[in-house]
Parts: C-alpha cells; sequence; structure tokens
C-alpha cells in the first residue's frame, strides 16, 4: 500500500482494537490486510504516530497511541450521564455500565479501568468507542461512579 494516510489509519486501528508487542507482529498484521510495508517504514510510521509500548499484568508489552485530551475528573451526581475529556458519558443498564468515549480511546481507557479498579470491576469489553464494565457482585452505581472519578481525576 502507497498511501501513508490510509497505511497510518489502518496501522492505529489495528493497534486500538488488538494487543500487539512487537513490529514483527504488527508486520504479519499489515501482510494479512494486504498492506505491504518494511520494517524501516513501520518504524517511522510507529514514531510518527508518537506509539509508545506499556507492560502488561502478564509481563508482555503492548503498543498503544497516545492520548491527547487528559480527562477531567468525574463528579458524580445523581444524574447517570457523566460527560468529561475523552470519555462521553456513563450510562447504566441495571448493574452494567456503559462507557461512551471518542473514537479509538475505548481501548485504552478499558485497560486503565481494568488495571486500575480491581476490587469495584470484574472486567471490561472495549469496542472503538464504547466500553461494556461488569461490576464484581455486590458493588453499587455509586461505587463504579466513584471509581471512574478516582481513576480518571488529574493528578
Amino acid at each position: 500500500m502507497k498511501n501513508k494516510r490510509n497505511r497510518l489509519q489502518i496501522i492505529s486501528e489495528i493497534l486500538r482494537s488488538k494487543v500487539v508487542g512487537s513490529q514483527d507482529e504488527l508486520l504479519k498484521i499489515l501482510i494479512e490486510r494486504q498492506c505491504e510495508v518494511t520494517q524501516a517504514t513501520l518504524s517511522r510510521d510507529l514514531k510518527l504516530l508518537k506509539v509508545s509500548k506499556t507492560p502488561l499484568s502478564n509481563g508482555l508489552y503492548k503498543y498503544i497511541l497516545p492520548v491527547y485530551n487528559k480527562p477531567l475528573p468525574i463528579i458524580p451526581t445523581a444524574n447517570p450521564t457523566i460527560s468529561y475529556g475523552a470519555v462521553l458519558s456513563v450510562e447504566f443498564s441495571g448493574q452494567l455500565a456503559v462507557v461512551k468515549t471518542k473514537p479509538g480511546y475505548a481501548s485504552a481507557i478499558a485497560w486503565d479501568i481494568d488495571n486500575k479498579a480491581t476490587y469495584e470491576v470484574l472486567g471490561t469489553v472495549a469496542g472503538d468507542d464504547t466500553i461494556l464494565v461488569v461490576p464484581r457482585e455486590g458493588v453499587q452505581r455509586e461505587d463504579i461512579l466513584h471509581m471512574m472519578k478516582n481513576t480518571f481525576a488529574e493528578k
């Protein structure tokens, strides 16, 4: 693929939707998508996109895209819909929380929730701009809102 803009968009999409820990792994995924690119070009693309590596809890690493907007703190209110920074809203259906984000942010935000909210959250499922938050048994909506405030409040 010769179109740099399309290639950068594909790389961003891959990094938002998959756990990729090495350039070799990313090259294989790009080849599967009929996007022929050299290792040197891929390295320049990753630098241009300001991609970095972050450690995972299992000892491996994951490439991540930068988050350009620093989220603002959540202030729990009686209104179950909250809006701040990259997170556009948090709404509940029963005990499940649905978090709407700006496009491309859901994976990184879900990763933060999974790694910082070990008591309140059993797990998350992230798409491109939506996260399903599954709380542990007995955790209330207010606990989830409080956890979100603590996880994303400005330090």
